[in-house]
């Protein structure tokens, strides 16, 4: 592990991170046919890794929890809170518009 470069653990940190919040996300909202557990869990992932560094500086500071939390477990932290909000609120979000009557996300496969 001590021949991984120090971009490459900030990248493998966000990365679990990510995902770990997108799989736990499943527990609150499951989803309704495959496409939108992909659709799902890829939003989740790329949240994680976009916001993940700002979310995790966020919730320390808020937090005030800076001093005894290390690089790396403020990014996990933000990039799993990141990966669970994005996951939650694309999922609350695609209900919301079944229904309305206007289902654009989901395929005749899915139903």
């Amino acid at each position: 592990m001590t021949d991984l470069s120090h971009g490459t653990l900030e990248w493998l940190t966000k990365g679990t991170g990510a995902v770990a919040g997108s799989a736990i996300s499943l527990a609150y909202i499951l989803p309704q046919g495959r496409r939108e557990a992909a659709i799902r869990f890829v939003v989740g992932v790329v949240s994680g890794l976009v916001f993940g560094g700002t979310a995790g500086v966020k919730i320390v500071s808020e937090l005030g929890i800076g001093k005894s939390m290390g690089k790396f477990e403020t990014l996990l932290m933000g990039a799993a809170f990141a990966s669970l909000t994005a996951w939650w609120a694309l999922g609350a979000l695609m209900r919301a518009f079944q229904k309305n009557g206007t289902d654009h996300l989901r395929s005749k496969k899915d139903t």
